[in-house]
């Protein structure tokens, strides 16, 4: 985690895990991540994983996890269970493995250090094709409880709060799966 960003312990997060395993360990090295990707989805909290493998010659692998809060990565990231796991895979990797911490909007359109950074044209579809159906369908399903709640008919209140559910929806459901789903397409050059 970058120096002087404070994360709530309540923030949604997604934690990115760069690891190179030695050429003639890749094997072993993919059956370790076998046998850690159950585990880690059995942690309390766990929201899902993505293994982005090795593009060109780089050699990386980038391990994404995602995590209702940081309380409960920290948990999973410190716990016995994952310090043994990363003790056996240990003499399998070329170097100690690299852990960066982000909330919300920011990991939309972060690459992991090996991709280059999406162009702004791709962004914009990506987060286009997003949005748009979400701008549809928030406030046909927000009807029924603005016609119960006066006070959300008022126009400023109802896109304020169509606008945060959008938001919400976008950093916390759709953006952390969506982006993975189409990485190698925002991502090529």
């Amino acid at each position: 985690m970058k120096p002087g960003i404070s994360i709530s312990a309540d923030s949604a997060v997604t934690t990115i895990i760069i690891q190179r395993p030695y050429k003639q360990h890749v094997e072993a090295y993919e059956n370790w991540l076998r046998a850690i990707v159950p585990v880690a989805q059995a942690a309390t909290g766990h929201r899902g994983v993505n293994v982005i493998r090795p593009h060109g010659h780089s050699g990386e692998y980038t391990i994404v996890l995602h995590f209702d809060s940081e309380t409960n990565l920290r948990n999973w990231l410190e716990s016995d269970t994952r310090k043994q796991l990363v003790d056996k895979v240990r003499p399998f990797l070329n170097e100690d493995e690299q852990i960066d911490i982000r909330t919300g909007l920011e990991f939309w359109f972060t690459p992991p250090r090996s991709q280059p950074v999406a162009p702004p044209y791709k962004q914009f579809l990506i987060t286009l094709s997003a949005i748009f159906p979400l701008s549809f369908l928030v406030p046909q399903l927000l009807a029924p409880v603005i016609d119960v709640v006066p006070l959300l008919a008022i126009p400023v209140v109802r896109a304020f709060l169509t606008s945060a559910l959008i938001v919400a929806l976008m950093t916390f459901v759709v953006m952390p799966r969506y982006v993975p789903l189409v990485a190698r397409w925002l991502y090529k050059p």
